[in-house]
């Protein structure tokens, strides 16, 4: 090991930068507290722009308030910390700051809601907690049928593993668990597409294991920002040009207390 650092001593600045720059903001950010030489090089502006997005300045220009950065590895972390919003405050954009690869929440307006729930049972309604201040609830005696959004697979980063997270939160005052279907799949030019996934889980109040034996299907996980969410289903998308994926969430029984959704997020897989 001595002697590795030993010959890196040697290469100027702008080659370990290089060096940096083909690995991720994860291992850059190790391999800096191993030298000087990497810990000067992993500062280079070459590096950072590197793991941004190749089509990043377009992005932040459609945020809905200015983007503010010193450098662009400011810039890189800004993004990972606090997503920006997009589409009049619509979509929410971050960065996964172990890759730097895309990710994206399709919030409360971005959905498309079954006509069957009229709006005396679900509403748009104001939530400091949410991402863009809004989100649907749906009240006691609602069915939740479909809920599904749709998402332009070029705007995700190519050859990466996603994973669909549908985010809500339950009003109640005890457990309570609702059963629902998630599917993901792929749609081209408006025909129904091949499924990818589909998972049976439980919406529950809280993360707890006691759902009924004879049920089955995947339990919530409480979101540091304080939301549950449930995973829908994965997807890998290989070159990310003319191709959607649809994501759809349904329930087949009525609500027996409110259902806030602030909305579903996409955000690559981890481990893959």
């Amino acid at each position: 090991m001595k002697r590795r650092a030993a010959c890196l001593a040697v290469l100027p600045e702008e080659c370990v930068s290089v060096i940096l720059s083909f690995t991720s903001p994860r291992d850059a950010c190790r391999l800096s507290l191993t030298s000087s030489e990497f810990s000067s090089a992993a500062l280079s502006e070459s590096v950072w722009e590197r793991f941004l997005p190749s089509d990043y300045e377009e992005i932040i220009s459609r945020s809905v308030a200015p983007v503010v950065f010193t450098s662009m590895r400011d810039l890189f972390f800004r993004l990972c910390d606090s997503p920006i919003l997009l589409r009049g405050s619509a979509m929410s954009f971050a960065l996964d700051k172990g890759t730097g690869k895309k990710c994206y929440m399709l919030g409360s307006r971005e959905l498309s809601i079954a006509r069957g729930n009229t709006q005396y049972q679900w509403r748009w309604t104001r939530s400091l907690e949410s991402r863009n201040s809004e989100a649907v609830e749906y009240g006691h005696g609602c069915r939740l049928d479909d809920i599904q959004c749709k998402m332009e697979t070029h705007m995700l980063s190519p050859n990466t593993t996603y994973a669909a997270y549908f985010v809500y939160k339950l009003l109640t005052n005890g457990f309570e668990y609702y059963p629902v279907y998630a599917s993901v799949k792929f749609v081209k030019g408006g025909g129904r597409g091949d499924i990818y996934a589909v998972n049976r889980a439980f919406l529950t109040s809280r993360t707890s294991t006691h759902v009924p034996i004879r049920q089955y299907g995947q339990l919530p996980r409480e979101r540091r920002d304080g939301w549950m969410e449930i995973e829908m289903g994965e997807f890998f998308n290989d070159h990310g040009h003319d191709n959607e994926v649809e994501l759809l969430v349904k329930g087949s029984k009525v609500l027996n207390f409110r259902l806030i959704v602030q909305g579903i997020e996409l955000r690559p897989k981890e481990g893959k």
